[in-house]
C-alpha cells in the first residue's frame, strides 16, 4: 500500500472498468465489490480514506433498534444480515457488544423485551446473542454508574461494535490485495464527457504535489457521501440536491463513567433521539445528535446546543454527570441522508436506506446508507455499473470475503488486536528494535512502532492521517494527541523523507485541528 506505486498505476495509460470517486464507507464498499469481481478498478479519494463522516461514527455495527420502532422493517432486516457478515469477515475489528436499556417506566420492561426478541428473531443465524429482561438489581450490578432513582429494571441485547477508520484502512488494503488501485489525496476536479455527452472519465489533481491528470473509465461512480451534490453539479449544473447533511456529535469520556463492559442505550430522549454510551478502546463514546446543517464540511464542529444536549441527557442517567472538563475529545460527523421527497421531514425520520441513482450522462451515484450496510451498497452499485457499462457479469463474493487483517485469534486485552493478523509483524519489528515499543504519551498506549508501520504500510501522509485515523489518538484524547504531535511528526519525516520545514508546518496545522476536538 505504497502511495507512489498506487499513483503510478492510476496515471498509467488505458481505460478502467470502474472508477470510484470517494474513499469513505460507500466508496470503499463499491471499489471492494468491483475489485473482487476482477473488474479493473480505481478508487480516488480527495483527502484521506474515511477523513469525513466515515471516521466519525458511533462505532456501532447495528440493525437499528430505532428503525425497528419506526417500522422500517426492510432496512432492519438488511442491516442485521450485514452486521453478521461484517462480524464474520472482519472479526479483528467487529466485536459483539452488549447493550442495556434501563427502564424508568413500569411498561418499559415488557415493551422493550418483546421488541428486542423480534430484533433477535430477525437476525436469524447471524444473531450475536439473545436479549434478556433484567431486574433492577441485575441492571445496577451490570451498570454500577447508572442512577438508581426511579429505575425498575432493564433489558440486555446485543449489537456490533467496530473501529471505523481502521476498517477503512483494511478495506483499502483488501482492494489492493485484489489488484484494484486505491489512492488518497487525489481529488476529482471535473468529469470528462464524450461527444455524445456521456461520461467517459475524470480529471484528477494530486493534492500533495499539485500534478493534474486525466483518467478514462467505462463507468464512473459518485460515492462521496455528504459531498455527493458537488459531483452531481459537475454533471448537471443546477440539478436539485440529492443529499441532506445531518450532523451528529460524540463525546469521549474516561472509562470510569461507565465502569463495566456493557453499553447503555437510551431509546427515547427529550426530543425523541437515541443516546448511546459505549465502551471503546478503553474510553466511553457518548452520543449522538441529529441536527440538520446547510453546508457539508470535512471538519464539522459541534454546536453549543448539541454539547448542552449530550451533557444534560447523559447527566440524567449517570451517577457522576459529565462536565465539560471531563470530555477527552469531541467530534462531529455528517450523515449523508438521501433527500426526502416530502418537505419538512425531521432528520431522524429520514430513512437510512441507500439509493442508487443513474444520471442521463451515465454517472452512477450511491447516496444514503450507513457503515453497517457498506457491503450491500457496494454490491447494488456494481450491479448497476455492470449493466450500464456492458461489463461481463461476474458473481459477487464479498458476502464471505476475509478482509485484510482477518484473524479469529483475538485478545481484546492486547493493544495491537486491531491490526489482526498483522499484529505479529508489528511485534516482530519491536523485537528487532526495542526502541519502537516506546509509548507516545502516558495517557495512551500507542507506540512508535505503530507510527513507523502506518508510514510504511498504511499510506499515512500527514499528522492528521496518523493521529486521527491510523492511531485514534485525536478521537480518544485530543490534548494528548496534540502533545505527542511533535514527536510523531519527526518520526514521520524520517520515514517519508520530509524536512524540518515540513515537520514545523505539520505541527502547526495539527495543533489548530486538535483545538476543535476539545472543549
Amino acid at each position: 500500500m505504497k502511495r507512489h506505486k498506487q499513483l503510478r498505476k492510476a496515471k498509467a495509460p488505458g481505460k478502467w472498468d470502474i472508477v470510484v470517486i470517494g474513499g469513505g464507507a460507500s466508496g470503499l464498499g463499491v471499489a471492494l465489490e468491483s475489485a473482487t469481481r476482477k473488474y479493473k478498478t480505481l478508487l480516488l479519494e480527495g483527502a484521506d480514506f474515511a477523513k469525513g463522516t466515515s471516521s466519525r461514527s458511533t462505532k456501532l455495527v447495528h440493525g437499528g433498534v430505532r428503525y425497528l420502532a419506526q417500522g422500517d422493517i426492510s432496512l432492519v432486516l438488511e442491516a442485521l444480515r450485514e452486521r453478521g457478515l461484517m462480524r464474520q469477515n472482519a472479526p479483528h475489528l467487529v466485536k459483539n457488544q452488549s447493550f442495556i436499556i434501563p427502564n424508568y417506566e413500569w411498561w418499559g420492561g415488557p415493551f422493550y423485551t418483546i421488541g428486542l426478541k423480534v430484533y433477535d428473531m430477525m437476525a436469524g443465524k447471524l444473531g450475536l446473542g439473545p436479549s434478556v429482561h433484567l431486574t433492577k438489581q441485575e441492571t445496577l450490578e451490570a451498570l454500577p454508574t447508572l442512577k438508581e432513582e426511579g429505575l425498575t429494571g432493564g433489558v440486555i441485547y446485543h449489537d456490533g461494535q467496530f473501529d471505523d477508520a481502521r476498517l477503512s484502512v483494511n478495506l483499502a488494503q483488501t482492494i489492493i490485495d485484489y489488484d484494484g488501485v486505491a489512492v488518497n489525496y487525489t481529488k476529482v476536479t471535473n468529469l470528462l464527457k464524450d461527444k455524445d455527452g456521456m461520461i467517459c472519465g475524470v480529471k484528477v489533481k494530486d493534492m500533495i504535489d499539485g500534478d493534474e491528470f486525466e483518467v478514462s473509465a467505462k463507468v464512473v461512480v459518485n460515492a462521496t457521501g455528504v459531498f455527493t451534490d458537488e459531483i452531481l453539479q459537475m454533471d448537471e449544473p443546477g440539478s436539485p440536491k440529492k443529499v441532506v447533511p445531518s450532523q451528529g456529535i460524540h463525546f469521549v469520556l474516561d472509562h470510569e463513567f461507565l465502569s463495566g463492559d456493557h453499553a447503555i442505550m437510551i431509546p427515547k430522549t427529550d426530543d425523541g433521539r437515541v443516546l448511546f454510551a459505549v465502551p471503546w478502546r478503553g474510553k466511553v463514546v457518548v452520543g449522538t445528535t441529529d441536527t440538520l446543517v446547510e453546508e457539508a464540511s470535512l471538519e464539522p464542529r459541534a454546536l453549543e446546543e448539541e454539547i448542552e444536549f449530550i451533557l444534560n441527557t447523559a447527566g440524567r442517567y449517570l451517577t457522576r454527570p459529565p462536565k465539560r472538563s471531563d470530555v477527552r475529545s469531541i467530534f462531529a460527523g455528517l450523515r449523508p441522508l438521501a433527500a426526502p421527497e416530502e418537505e419538512g421531514k425531521k432528520t431522524k425520520e429520514i430513512s437510512r436506506s441507500h439509493k442508487v441513482i443513474v444520471s442521463l450522462s451515465g454517472l452512477i451515484t450511491i447516496t444514503g446508507g450507513k457503515w453497517t450496510t457498506y457491503r450491500k451498497m457496494g454490491e447494488d452499485t456494481v450491479n448497476n455499473a455492470v449493466i450500464l457499462a456492458g461489463l461481463k457479469e461476474k458473481p459477487c463474493i464479498t458476502e464471505n470475503l476475509a478482509i485484510h487483517g482477518y484473524t479469529k485469534n483475538i485478545d481484546l486485552n492486547d493493544h495491537f488486536y486491531v491490526y489482526g493478523s498483522e499484529a505479529k509483524a508489528i511485534k516482530e519489528m519491536i523485537e528487532d528494535n526495542p526502541k519502537l515499543s516506546e509509548k507516545l504519551h502516558d495517557r495512551l498506549d500507542f507506540t512508535v512502532a505503530e507510527i513507523v508501520w502506518a508510514c510504511r504500510k498504511e499510506m499515512a501522509m500527514n499528522l492528521d492521517d496518523m493521529l486521527a485515523r491510523r492511531v485514534r489518538a485525536l478521537y480518544l484524547d485530543a490534548r494528548a494527541a496534540e502533545e505527542m504531535a511533535p514527536k510523531v511528526a519527526k518520526i514521520m519525516a524520517k520515514e517519508l523523507g520530509r524536512d524540518n520545514a515540513w515537520v514545523e508546518q505539520q505541527i502547526k496545522e495539527f495543533s489548530a485541528l486538535a483545538h476543535g476536538y476539545y472543549l
